[in-house]
């Protein structure tokens, strides 16, 4: 089995590596393109008998959207409407999602937190391709936190969770597949780009952990060496030509970030000897001179940029963006809770992919290029090895 995540998304991914057992990349027709999510599904289709791809948001959110995706390769839909709140009047949403475009290939509807027997004959009633309901199960429910899902390595009982899930799902129609889907080869290049025998330190520990696989996978095809290290619970780095410090909750370990002295000096001394660095959104955090948490407590980072970071009660900003390279377009996407003041301006700023969206910024400072973009590496990897390059 293999399972895809539309959009980008750090947390569910881990969630549903902990249902499949194996590691699960993101299908998105704007980040990677067509070209590039045909490669991942057919590459998954030889490998595996059973695809499963979660969508993002409602069906039909988003350009493109899942039901974009959906049609694109032929993909059959199981629609999971949260019933809460709702009588008959699910039927009616369950007519309007399913029929709002013909070409997409309906397999059914699934009624979510459903509180009753009577509950679920209503939301049967006149529901068409209806495959059952899955009751309020706290068992099975997942806990949350600021960024979303608390991550599954957070969970204790998390195979339980998954077990009781699956569980409830096996006794409705969902349990019988559709029929199968034929995907075809796609040719993918990296053109000229390489990063042969460059060693890459990426960050990954409980602060940092929201990686891309395919960020990692084009890496590595680039030739570059990549190697782990803990700015968490590590005092020195090793030998290495870069640095890649993704996202993730360094404000939920904002003490220990800040008592680990020879980790800050250890980067402080690679940003000094002009090596690349490139920091997304938390790893941004980190290179700044200060980090306030929720409750206001504050820490020294490592103080490559000037600046405090500061978290915020709401979401400051979310949606998909792109920024030009020499190399050209790279895009990626942003979801944080902090702000950050007291900075210099940027060398640039992203360009939103909604009109109403609001740009983020670029800081460039010697070899670092730091952001709160999530870059997703296979958009541009000619971009990607300029950044790294010693």
């Amino acid at each position: 089995m293999r399972v895809f995540k539309t959009g980008p998304d750090f947390l569910d991914p881990k969630v549903l590596e902990a249902a499949s057992g194996a590691p699960v990349y993101q299908l998105d027709l704007w980040l990677g393109g067509v070209a590039h999510c045909q490669s991942l599904l057919y590459a998954a289709a030889a490998e595996a008998d059973l695809i499963l791809v979660e969508g993002v948001m409602g069906l039909f959110d988003g350009e493109p959207s899942s039901a974009d995706l959906a049609m694109r390769f032929g993909l059959p839909v199981a629609v999971v409407i949260d019933a809460s709140g709702m009588g008959q009047t699910f039927a009616a949403v369950a007519h309007g999602v399913t029929h709002f475009n013909p070409e997409l290939r309906i397999h059914g509807v699934l009624a979510n937190r459903v509180g009753s027997a009577n509950h679920r004959q209503l939301v049967a009633h006149n529901t068409p391709h209806f495959l059952g309901a899955l009751p309020r199960n706290a068992e099975a429910e997942l806990p949350r936190r600021h960024l979303g899902l608390v991550a599954a390595t957070e969970i204790a009982d998390i195979e339980r969770r998954i077990d009781r899930m699956a569980d409830l799902i096996g006794e409705t129609a969902l349990a019988a597949l559709p029929p199968t889907v034929d995907f075809t080869a796609a040719a993918l290049t990296t053109g000229t780009a390489s990063l042969q025998g460059v060693r890459i330190g990426v960050a990954r520990d409980e602060a940092f952990s929201f990686i891309y696989h395919a960020n990692l996978d084009l890496l590595r095809s680039l030739g570059a060496h990549v190697e782990f290290f803990s700015p968490l619970h590590e005092t020195q780095l090793p030998p290495l030509d870069a640095l890649y410090l993704p996202g993730g909750y360094p404000e939920l370990h904002l003490a220990a970030l800040a008592a680990n002295g020879a980790m800050k000096q250890a980067i402080c001394a690679h940003h000094a000897a002009h090596k690349p660095i490139v920091a997304e959104c938390g790893g941004m955090l980190y290179v700044l001179a200060e980090m306030i948490d929720a409750e206001g407590g504050a820490g020294n980072m490592t103080g490559l940029l000037p600046g405090t970071a500061r978290m915020a009660k709401r979401l400051t900003n979310l949606g998909l963006h792109r920024a030009a390279f020499p190399a050209g377009e790279l895009r990626g996407h942003t979801f944080h809770y902090s702000q950050v003041e007291a900075m210099p301006a940027p060398a640039q700023w992203s360009v939103p992919q909604r009109s109403t969206g609001k740009p983020e910024g670029v800081w460039r400072d010697k070899r670092l290029c730091a952001s709160y973009m999530h870059w997703y590496f296979p958009s541009n990897p000619t971009a990607v090895a300029q950044l790294f390059t010693p």
